[in-house]
């Protein structure tokens, strides 16, 4: 079988992150099958129109505007292809108006709030009510979403057909924790794209928080990305230079390293698909704090593998941390729990069954009405 991808960043793509990921490991996970995979991405500096990336055909074309056209053209001069996904992120592809096969929408999180960490109004309040307008567009389209938050906001704007299948991870969790009572200094970490809408500003005020309170804490902050200027302009005005270190981009070997050796991870996005660093956290036997957004209270079951705020603010993460100081038992118990749990989300696991949907999805199978679940049941919250 042959197999499309429309997504506007390929795994090499400067600004690629966790979609990019698990895109990948999809893409490749069918080509060891033995199909025939490509993907189409935008164009971006120093990169070469083609290129193979572990056995996936990439081909890049055109940028923000025209690489729908591009696509198109492309896709025009192809043998037929048995499934296009079109993957959006923020604006589709328009797939199933063009590509005269058989097609599904590919979907991370319902942006939402998203758009007003990087637009102002109105840009904002348009990107909003196109994406809502593009879900209605697309609402008797099969969704394929990471997560029961995003399956939750798409059938709210009338999307139909949803079918979640949780991220994976490479990460075998840890077959013993290594002993790592919760003591002061207490080691924070984030691991993030340091974009607006990943809040890690909120992140570095917690620690501003907790060190007026009286507890020693300091932050890690793992990742690289246009917002590092801005953060680092804030550790110098809360004169926090002591307690947030700036690891930058580290090899996966180094940052499970420090992601075992933290005593927290702390994420506060404005929302996530799912947050893949909570589980790789997890594995190293690491807990989490987290917003109550969506994707994060999918990732994190509160009070059982690590704790989800009663609201989005830095002072809300502060108190958390500091109850959960009160409980040390209760952090042992996140730990075990946290790291147990990731066993079921081990790609070796999560795979098989995506493969045999999106081939049953190729074939033209539409998913009987009751099957068993291609996800991890989530516990409730």
């Amino acid at each position: 079988m042959r197999f499309l991808m429309l997504n506007w960043r390929d795994p090499k793509n400067p600004l690629a992150g966790g979609a990019e990921r698990v895109t990948q490991a999809y893409w490749t996970a069918l080509k060891e099958h033995g199909h025939e995979v490509y993907w189409f991405a935008n164009d971006f500096p120093g990169a070469a129109p083609e290129e193979v990336i572990q056995g996936i055909q990439v081909v890049r074309g055109g940028g923000r505007g025209s690489s729908v056209v591009k696509a198109v053209q492309w896709y025009r001069r192809q043998k037929p292809f048995d499934l296009v996904v079109d993957q959006h992120h923020g604006v589709p592809w328009f797939a199933p108006w063009w590509c005269g096969t058989n097609c599904v929408a590919y979907l991370h999180e319902v942006l939402g709030p998203i758009w007003g960490t990087f637009y102002s109004w109105p840009l904002a309040t348009i990107g909003r009510w196109q994406e809502r307008f593009m879900h209605g567009l697309y609402r008797k389209i099969p969704f394929w979403v990471g997560s029961e938050s995003t399956e939750r906001a798409l059938r709210r704007r009338g999307v139909r057909d949803v079918t979640v299948i949780h991220y994976g991870i490479d990460l075998e969790p840890l077959s013993q924790l290594e002993p790592k009572p919760l003591a002061q200094p207490l080691e924070l970490i984030a691991v993030s794209r340091l974009a607006p809408n990943k809040r890690i500003s909120h992140a570095v005020r917690t620690v501003k928080i907790l060190l007026d309170r009286g507890v020693r804490a300091r932050l890690t902050i793992v990742g690289g990305g246009v917002f590092e200027s801005v953060l680092r302009d804030l550790v110098n005005r809360l004169q926090l230079h002591e307690a947030v270190t700036f690891a930058g981009l580290l090899s996966e070997t180094e940052k499970d390293r420090r992601l075992r050796q933290a005593h927290l991870l702390v994420h506060t996005s404005v929302r996530e698909g799912w947050g893949l660093n909570v589980l790789e956290a997890n594995a190293m036997g690491t807990p989490a704090v987290v917003y109550p957004v969506d994707g994060l209270v999918d990732s994190t079951i509160h009070d059982e593998t690590g704790l989800v705020t009663r609201e989005e603010t830095p002072e809300s993460v502060a108190d958390a941390i500091l109850k959960l100081l009160e409980t040390p038992d209760h952090y042992e118990r996140f730990r075990v729990k946290a790291c147990e749990r990731t066993r079921a989300f081990h790609w070796s696991r999560i795979l098989p069954p995506a493969c045999d949907w999106l081939e049953d999805r190729a074939a033209g199978r539409a998913p009987p009405r009751k099957r068993e679940p291609l996800a991890e049941p989530i516990a409730a919250k």
